[in-house]
């Protein structure tokens, strides 16, 4: 979902990969079943959506991006908060 650069762990592909974001920079990234997602990258999608920035795994900076999501779900987020 964010990428990462080479050499940030074994197996990373020479010159890293691009994540989701990068790749959605000026245009729009769907995100089906939001419901669906881990606390963890819950907190890391809060961050993109309020620096509009992203951090590669490995990487020493932020790379700015400028992305529309959109996302879907099944659940109902309103009790799943309350909750």
């Amino acid at each position: 979902m964010f990428g990462y650069e080479e050499g940030s762990f074994t197996g990373a592909k020479k010159g890293g990969k691009m994540g989701y974001f990068e790749l959605a920079h000026r245009g729009t990234i769907f995100l089906d079943e939001i419901g669906e997602m881990p606390l963890h990258l819950q907190s890391k999608l809060l961050r993109v959506l309020e620096e509009k920035k992203v951090m590669r795994i490995g990487a020493q900076k932020p790379i700015d991006i400028d992305v529309r999501i959109i996302s879907a779900t099944n659940k109902n987020l309103f009790e799943m908060v309350e909750s």
